[in-house]
């Protein structure tokens, strides 16, 4: 078998091979890793029995874009919300601080999501976003990057939820209230507000109009949370707000 050599501009012979593998480095050039895109799966998580399914997911965070792996709220009662600072609903975020607030010890967070979807009432940037929050309501709990939250565009998280519930977001400040396996979700909409009561009384839901049977029964505990109606999240929700 002859041996195929290459001539260059300088007379050298050069074999074929390596002639080629030149060429393709030149070719190449220095790489450059891509950014995964928000909400893409967390690399190596797959492989943890640990973490639920639905929070195998990563998100930058508003304040700075750092990347942040949803893995780290498992075990805990997630609250996730839809966002938005020029909403009817704004006011809502002064009763979420005062409940993660007071309850984050006990395994509760609120996990906020950011979104420009409903009546372009989220306009501005991730940094405005996180100047209003804290400045205006002196949100601390979790937030994200302003993303899509419904339709075919609709982040990762929001996709499972609205899968999960048979329930995507109608407004801001649509709520999904996920149990500590990470398995069970519940939806509540946007007029149902999570608000603490006087400590004496104990923490309620204020309903809107139409309110469904489980948010009736809500409105009245502690008197009936052990009841078999009382499941999943909102089980879970109870238990912390309960615990003294």
């Amino acid at each position: 078998m002859k041996h195929v050599q290459v001539k260059t501009r300088c007379g050298a012979r050069i074999p074929l091979l390596a002639a080629l593998i030149a060429l393709c480095a030149a070719m190449a050039g220095p790489s450059r890793a891509q950014a995964p895109a928000p909400g893409s799966p967390v690399a190596g998580v797959e492989a943890r029995s640990d973490c639920p399914p639905l929070l195998r997911q990563r998100f930058e965070r508003l304040q700075d874009e750092v990347e942040q792996d949803l893995c780290q709220y498992r075990g805990q009662v997630l609250l996730v919300v839809n966002t938005a600072s020029f909403c009817g609903f704004t006011g809502q975020y002064a009763g979420l601080e005062a409940l993660y607030a007071r309850y984050r010890d006990r395994g509760f967070v609120v996990l906020g999501f950011p979104s420009n979807d409903f009546g372009r009432q989220e306009p501005g940037s991730n940094q405005a976003i996180a100047d209003f929050c804290q400045n205006t309501f002196g949100v601390r709990f979790p937030m994200f990057g302003k993303s899509t939250v419904v339709g075919q565009q609709a982040n990762p998280l929001y996709r499972e939820l609205a899968t999960r519930t048979g329930q995507a977001p109608g407004w801001n400040f649509h709520k999904y209230l996920v149990a500590r396996d990470g398995q069970t979700v519940r939806s509540f909409g946007s007029q149902i507000k999570f608000t603490l009561r006087p400590k004496s009384i104990g923490p309620r839901l204020h309903p809107s109009a139409q309110e469904d049977t489980m948010t009736q029964k809500l409105r009245n505990f502690p008197s009936w949370w052990s009841l078999s109606a009382c499941r999943g999240g909102v089980k879970d929700l109870i238990q912390v707000l309960q615990a003294q």
